[in-house]
């Protein structure tokens, strides 16, 4: 082996050991527990553990609080994930606009709910939504409209927690879009221009295509953390109002650590990797048709 050989493998190995340690075994680990029985009397007595099979994932299918888990996921994921971009890429165009002055300034403002506390701040935004104490409620009420109770309707507890996640985590893909407009080749936008395309018109058809993989990005990673929401309405709802904001994690949650029926939440993680899996693979082969991958 080479010396620069040796270099690289000693920039390269550890990377590879923590991959392990912390991605693989776990994942190895909870495939094992999904196909076990794996509860509080096992947790008391190895002796206790049983090889069930697919019995969880059966029981999964059939148990009605977990479609309406999946329902609420996918529910956050399909409104949620176009929201936060869109929010994302507007905030990005507005911020690399040649009229805006501050932009480092903007950018440390409209990052930092992205790197602040997640608890922290849910419990805040729970204080902006209250009934009664709440000061979104206040702005309305001065302009003649009822108190709304926003996180104890089951008609409203999901837009107001999708109103959070989408302020929490804009951010990230703000500062990625923020990286692929500094890179739009201006010559081609000034000639699109001259030939009389619109703002709209050079937008599709310039700045478009050519922020398209940092598009691809933030959309395979929307996807994944939407998927795997829970902090949010664990903090905000606690699953409320009537389990309208229950998610799959927050499913898993419940079974491992409320029934400590650990096999069970095994096997619901097990099924949320194979998802974000399966996505990701479809969305890397749309990005590779389309030369962004």
């Amino acid at each position: 082996m080479t010396r620069q050989a040796r270099a690289g493998l000693g920039f390269v190995l550890p990377v590879m050991v923590a991959t392990v340690l912390v991605l693989v075994i776990p994942t190895i680990g909870a495939a094992l527990l999904s196909v076990t029985d794996f509860d509080i009397y096992a947790l008391a007595d190895v002796a206790n553990l049983r090889f069930v099979g697919a019995g969880n994932y059966a029981e999964l299918l059939r148990m009605p609080l977990f479609w309406r888990a999946v329902g609420n996921t996918a529910m956050f994921t399909v409104i949620g994930v176009p929201a936060a971009i869109a929010t994302s890429l507007g905030v990005a165009l507005l911020i690399s606009s040649a009229t805006v002055r501050w932009k480092p300034v903007w950018r440390v403002l409209l990052f930092a709910p992205y790197v602040t506390t997640l608890v922290a701040t849910a419990v805040v935004w729970r204080y902006l939504f209250d009934l009664h104490n709440g000061l979104l409620n206040y702005v309305l009420s001065r302009i003649g409209v009822a108190p709304v109770d926003w996180l104890g309707d089951p008609r409203t507890s999901i837009p107001a927690t999708l109103i959070f996640i989408v302020w929490k985590a804009f951010g990230y893909n703000m500062l990625v879009f923020i990286a692929a407009l500094s890179t739009v080749p201006q010559e081609l936008a000034e000639a699109a221009r001259l030939d009389g395309a619109g703002a709209w018109a050079r937008f599709r058809h310039v700045t478009l295509p050519a922020i398209g993989p940092a598009l691809l990005l933030a959309a395979v990673l929307s996807v994944a953390n939407f998927i795997q929401i829970f902090t949010e309405p664990y903090v905000m709802t606690h699953g409320g109002p009537a389990q309208s904001t229950v998610t799959v994690l927050y499913f898993m949650f419940d079974q491992g650590f409320t029934w400590w029926n650990l096999g069970m939440a095994s096997a619901v993680a097990m099924i949320v990797f194979v998802v974000i899996l399966l996505v990701t693979a479809v969305q890397a082969r749309v990005g590779k048709r389309n030369e962004w991958w």
